[in-house]
């Protein structure tokens, strides 16, 4: 929609992005007046699209921590919002492989953290029973995880937006925040498009769902990013698209161990049954969508710990992503920040930071802890 030159709404949700829009719904859902701005010309332009479309189980992540608790109960969400709303996905599970017999002891820890987090089917499979179910994949042993997915993020994304308009809420394009300030008990939230100011809203509430945009807009409110821990770090990954000549390669995601700042190159398809390979992960100064086509070379060396006969020559570019991470070069693990900041003097303000993976995953259920920050 076009948007205001100026209005009041009870929520000003920032960024119409997955996350974004399932806050907005929620919100709208639970009675509140609600716009989502969104400075790009159409939704989840950004880190929603750009991924592999994965459903996560919940294994990667501490216990205990949002990333594993929102994973899981957010899962089980998406399941039941995809069978509800007609929006495309397919169960398909997830195989995680040790290639050698020195990997397993790692295999064995990632099972008992994702049954610690709750992640219902796990076990382990032997290189006999891993050949039967995928085979052209070789490894000494496997993680087999029954409850993983695939999704389509666009149909994801409209049928949140279509249940926030259905509630009475509005997406405004084109809309960048340049200011947020706090006004006689209210926000006010200037926007600009294309370089004009277009909008000042007045909101009791504000969610800052801007993804890669997210620790810029927590610093317009008046936070210290560095002083918070909010300053996000850039992590861009690319992919290669696998030619259709290669055949048949597996029914199941396959997944390396997870190594770095990504969980290792690994092998997705998509709903249409494309395969591809990626992302990696490399931190960078800017966002960029560039793919540089000679990395085929390394994507493929990766791929072949697990898929013997994939060659460079089968790959091609096929776009990136960049994740909006906490935990900067050289750090293990942050977790998501989900933050009402009235302790900060800043009541009504949302911070929804570093929501990088396993966000798309986790959408449904930030929204309901967002919804219940921000009460009625």
């Amino acid at each position: 929609m076009a948007g205001p030159t100026s209005g009041e709404t009870g929520v000003a949700v920032i960024g119409a992005g997955v996350v974004g829009l399932a806050c907005g719904a929620a919100l709208a859902r639970a009675g509140h007046e609600v716009l989502v701005l969104e400075r790009h010309g159409a939704v989840a332009q950004e880190t929603s699209s750009r991924n592999s479309g994965v459903i996560h189980a919940g294994l990667y992540y501490p216990t205990r921590s949002l990333k594993a608790e929102l994973c899981v109960a957010g899962r089980e969400l998406l399941y039941a919002r995809c069978r509800e709303r007609d929006v495309a996905h397919r169960n398909t599970g997830k195989l995680v492989v040790a290639a050698d017999e020195s990997e397993v002891p790692a295999l064995e820890s990632l099972r008992a953290r994702g049954s610690a987090n709750g992640v219902p089917g796990l076990r382990l499979v032997d290189a006999r029973e891993l050949a039967r179910m995928e085979p052209r994949v070789r490894a000494h042993a496997a993680l087999f995880v029954p409850v993983t997915g695939i999704v389509d993020a666009h149909e994801l994304a409209g049928s949140y937006q279509a249940e926030l308009e259905s509630c009475g809420g509005h997406v405004v394009l084109h809309t960048k925040v340049s200011s947020l300030e706090r006004a006689g008990g209210a926000w006010r939230v200037h926007a600009e498009s294309g370089g004009r100011e277009r909008a000042i809203v007045a909101a009791r509430a504000v969610v800052n769902a801007a993804g890669l945009g997210a620790d810029a807009i927590a610093a317009l409110a008046g936070i210290d990013v560095d002083a918070a821990g909010y300053r996000q770090w850039p992590c861009k990954g690319d992919y290669f698209a696998i030619a259709a000549s290669a055949g048949r390669i597996a029914e199941r995601l396959i997944y390396p161990l997870p190594h770095g700042a990504g969980l290792g190159v690994h092998l997705t398809l998509d709903l249409g049954g494309r395969y591809r390979l990626g992302p990696d992960a490399e931190y960078v100064e800017a966002v960029s969508y560039a793919v540089d086509p000679a990395k085929a070379a390394g994507f493929a060396a990766a791929a072949r710990r697990y898929l013997p006969g994939i060659e460079a020559a089968e790959l091609s570019a096929e776009g990136a992503g960049v994740r909006p991470k906490l935990a900067g070069p050289g750090v293990d693990f942050r977790d998501f920040v989900i933050a009402e900041e009235s302790a900060r003097g800043l009541p009504g303000l949302v911070n929804l930071v570093g929501i990088e993976s396993p966000g798309l995953t986790a959408a449904g259920a930030i929204a309901v802890r967002v919804a219940d920050m921000i009460g009625a």
